[in-house]
């Protein structure tokens, strides 16, 4: 795990543009056991510790239908990740590549993903297991796991035709 603003030999950081605001609002909060990225796991395991994940008002309307999914995918933001690596030397690799060929926390856009066994949805929150993130992370969104999604609606002609 990368120590708070550690580079290590071969990583290259550059100054990022003024971010440009995308619209992106935070629907909630996640509650994790972890307050230290040292000892926050590198990737969630579904036997992992309960998680709890608190959808702000308005959108805990939005958690209707979810509970008939075994597993949900989280989009949280890593408000405490770095931004501005473009290269990475990963810990226990002994190479240095590029931000997009890993799924290190420090990116452009620190979007995190993790898809989570669903425990239960109790009002306007979704306790879960296998997060890896940390207590505080925003959430950006939650989705049913795509392998088990099936569209409500069948094909439409025009559907898949490129404009």
């Amino acid at each position: 795990m990368v120590r708070l603003n550690e580079i290590r030999p071969g990583e290259v950081a550059v100054e990022a543009p003024e971010p440009r605001d995308a619209g992106l609002v935070f629907v909630g909060r996640i509650h994790t056991p972890w307050s230290d990225r040292m000892l926050c796991p590198r990737q969630g395991r579904l036997d992992g510790p309960v998680c709890r994940i608190e959808v702000f008002e308005p959108w805990a309307a939005a958690l209707d239908g979810l509970a008939q999914y075994e597993k949900v995918e989280v989009l949280y933001w890593l408000d405490r990740s770095r931004r501005d690596l473009v290269r990475q030397s990963p810990k226990n690799d002994g190479t240095t590549r590029g931000t997009f060929s890993l799924r290190s926390p420090a990116r452009p856009n620190p979007i995190g993903t993790s898809l989570v066994a669903l425990v239960s949805i109790e009002r306007n929150e979704v306790l879960v297991r296998g997060l890896d993130c940390l207590d505080g992370t925003p959430l950006i969104d939650l989705k049913p796991d795509r392998c088990a999604f099936t569209p409500l609606a069948p094909p439409q002609q025009g559907d898949f035709e490129r404009g």
